[in-house]
């Protein structure tokens, strides 16, 4: 199961749309814990600009929160609620205040529901040492169920622990599987590997055409329209 090659790292519940890899180009809804691509985002704003209309959430449609105080009392009602993407998302919160026993709790208990965030945090906190003692065996568990998930840096860091023990075979399919979903670090890595002679040209060109394929399936005229945007 390590090595089979997840769908995606998730879709937009709006237009169904693989996200983007990275934080930026996605945004997390406090009321109903949606992650909604920027492209939506962005056009749900660009109807409430024309319609006069009060800011919304794109999915729910529940009013925005006025200030963040109020962000952070919806966040918690979902928490209350087992949530694993609050509960993972309240966990950042804690351990950008300097709380690391805070986060260490609801990553926690967001990984025992699946979140697949939620294990790549805790495989941070085992590594670090932060809010739990140093545990490499840990590090590895979370990192690995992090990776089935569909965590493509997760898989990439696998990949560099396999190449750095001189597994190349191991090392090498964790590569491959994270570029297939879009990730340009592990494609990078692929192409110095092919010029070392380490990958087969087949195998190579496949990882190409699979990377740039999920790359294209993430795009669309309203995320252009967004990314440009913010520019």
């Amino acid at each position: 199961i390590l090595f089979k090659q997840p769908e995606s790292t998730g879709d937009c519940p709006i237009c169904f749309l693989p996200l983007p890899i990275g934080p930026k180009k996605s945004t997390l809804m406090v009321c109903c814990s949606t992650i909604v691509c920027g492209g939506c985002c962005h056009a749900n704003l660009t109807r409430e600009i024309e319609e006069s209309l009060f800011p919304s959430c794109p999915f729910c449609r529940k009013a925005a929160p006025l200030t963040d105080e109020e962000g952070v009392m919806n966040m918690m009602k979902r928490v209350e609620a087992n949530d694993p993407v609050s509960l993972r998302q309240i966990g950042r919160q804690r351990y950008e205040e300097g709380d690391y026993n805070g986060a260490f709790q609801y990553w926690t208990k967001a990984a025992g529901l699946g979140n697949a965030e939620a294990h790549y945090e805790l495989s941070c906190s085992y590594a670090e040492g932060e809010g739990v003692e140093i545990d490499e065996e840990k590090r590895v568990y979370h990192l690995e169920h992090a990776a089935i998930g569909g965590n493509p840096r997760a898989r990439y860091n696998l990949g560099c622990e396999e190449a750095k023990n001189r597994r190349m075979d191991r090392a090498i399919k964790h590569f491959i599987i994270a570029a297939n979903l879009g990730h340009n670090e592990s494609l990078e890595v692929l192409k110095n590997f092919y010029a070392k002679g380490h990958v087969s040209k087949d195998a190579f060109a496949a990882a190409l055409r699979a990377h740039q394929a999920a790359v294209d399936a993430t795009k669309s005229p309203q995320r252009e329209m967004a990314l440009q945007w913010e520019r």
